[in-house]
């Protein structure tokens, strides 16, 4: 089963790494968080990767083919032009490229994907969010609810504060939300090859709009409650605090041995 990574957009509210890397390609522990989010999936199993390129999508591209360079010893025989990699990193992955234009909405690059989906049924994330979501567990969860689409939804904690303001902008009330906080979109989802239907606007199409939307509207999408831990890196400060989970060997979202 294909897992299709979105790895296009601009990610401008991480404007300090993103002016010269696409978000995806920030590093968390020296490796870009795409790989982190390939290692979840490789270690369930699941190793054929579909990655849509949009914003600065030649680094991505370099990165990969550079991938062996960069985790192994080498040796470099200039008199026979050759070179020899010494026990090179190995990964069970097949990995396809995909330009889906620097300026696609997120419906639009699932779009573009079609005719290479085919008629089989997908995973699909976006390339900045990292949990340690059980793979196998959530498509289990989807083939058992029989709808078209499935997404993993979790409550963010503390992190989003509740605010209550009056006519005049004052703030009345302000409490963190616990329990009883609404589930937001992780990404993570599993997704019927009759979803592209949905998609009618083109490279203009929002997936989590309209199509999203309507599938919800006819009973079409489920959710795949979450309860452990999920965190996206949308700012410098998301970044730092994921460095830091890495960094003390406390990173919940290494699922994988090594």
């Amino acid at each position: 089963m294909k897992v299709v990574i979105l790895a296009g957009g601009l990610g401008t509210r991480l404007s300090e790494e993103t002016h010269v890397r696409p978000k995806p390609m920030v590093e968390i522990g020296g490796m870009p968080i795409l790989w982190h989010i390939m290692k979840i999936y490789s270690s369930y199993g699941f190793n054929d990767f579909v990655i849509c390129l949009g914003y600065k999508g030649e680094y991505i591209k370099e990165w990969f083919a550079q991938y062996h360079l960069r985790q192994s010893d080498v040796t470099f025989d200039f008199e026979m032009g050759a070179m020899k990699f010494h026990s090179p990193t190995k990964e069970p992955w097949k990995v396809t490229l995909i330009d889906t234009g620097a300026e696609t909405m997120t419906g639009g690059r699932l779009l573009r994907l079609r005719e290479l989906i085919g008629n089989e049924r997908f995973m699909m994330t976006y390339g900045d969010g990292v949990g340690n979501v059980d793979i196998k567990k959530l498509l289990e969860h989807h083939e058992k609810g029989e709808k078209l689409g499935t997404v993993t939804t979790f409550i963010p904690g503390g992190r989003f504060g509740v605010v209550e303001i009056d006519d005049n902008n004052q703030v009345t009330t302000f409490s963190e939300k616990t329990d009883n906080q609404k589930r937001v979109s992780a990404g993570y989802f599993v997704l019927e090859p009759k979803v592209f239907d949905y998609i009618k606007e083109g490279d203009a199409t929002i997936f989590e709009q309209e199509p999203l939307k309507t599938l919800a509207h006819e009973g079409q999408l489920q959710s795949y409650p979450h309860h452990e831990f999920w965190h996206p890196m949308d700012t410098l400060s998301d970044k730092h605090k994921l460095e830091e989970m890495w960094e003390s060997g406390q990173a919940p979202w290494k699922v994988w041995k090594s």
